[in-house]
């Protein structure tokens, strides 16, 4: 029976450790993220709370549309501990997606969040793919209302397929999730990464590879 308890109480404490493995618990009501601290934490340093404001838990402009007229035809407005000092140590963002139609949001992952995200307006055809060795793409066409969830860590995206600008408000599991575009992290990455191996690794000719690497 006491190594039944035992056992179960790693177990709790093991789930209790991984639900707070990506944001450092809090301590305190909050912890006003200080940008002038010169401190080095995982996260950001913490504000006097006799100094802490209501603008430091505010953001506006969030409907105001993002401009897509850019290649890939996407903007993605942030909501993060960059925006909001006062999600520091909380463990949560969101983001807001415009994409023009037939316009991508080009595949990327976050290191740091899992996503949720519900479509306001129009179209899209989201996705994520599984890890190695599957490489199994799920896909789906969400209209206004819908909701997806992309597990953290994993490659997605979101198409705009339909005749219409569409929106999309997503939530993530961290202040701070971070974003790793695929094609801008091995194409165009500083310095960047040598031609020989981008070409056994894509299996292309170094001239594809140049040519890629130079619309970065």
């Amino acid at each position: 029976m006491a190594k039944t308890f035992l056992l179960l109480s790693l177990v709790a404490l093991t789930c209790t450790y991984l639900a707070f493995a990506f944001e450092p618990k809090p301590l305190q009501d909050f912890c006003v993220a200080d940008r002038n601290s010169s401190a080095r934490v995982n996260g950001l340093a913490c504000k006097n709370p006799s100094t802490v404001v209501a603008n430091d838990f505010f953001f506006s402009g969030l409907h105001i549309a993002g401009n897509t007229s850019n290649p890939v035809g996407s903007r993605v407005t942030p909501v993060s501990v960059a925006q909001i000092p006062g999600l520091n140590t909380l463990g949560i963002s969101l983001v807001r997606v415009d994409v023009s139609p037939w316009g991508i949001n080009p595949p990327h992952t976050h290191p740091r969040a899992s996503e949720i995200l519900t479509v306001l307006e129009g179209s899209l055809e989201v996705g994520f793919v599984t890890s190695n060795p599957e490489n199994r793409l799920i896909t789906k066409v969400l209209e206004k209302g819908d909701v997806f969830v992309f597990p953290i860590g994993l490659i997605h995206f979101q198409r705009n397929v339909g005749n219409k600008n569409a929106v999309a408000i997503a939530a993530l599991s961290s202040q701070n999730p971070g974003v790793i575009t695929i094609a801008n992290a091995v194409f165009g990455s500083n310095a960047p990464i040598g031609s020989d191996v981008l070409t056994k690794a894509f299996q292309v000719d170094k001239k594809i590879v140049d040519q890629i690497q130079s619309q970065f």
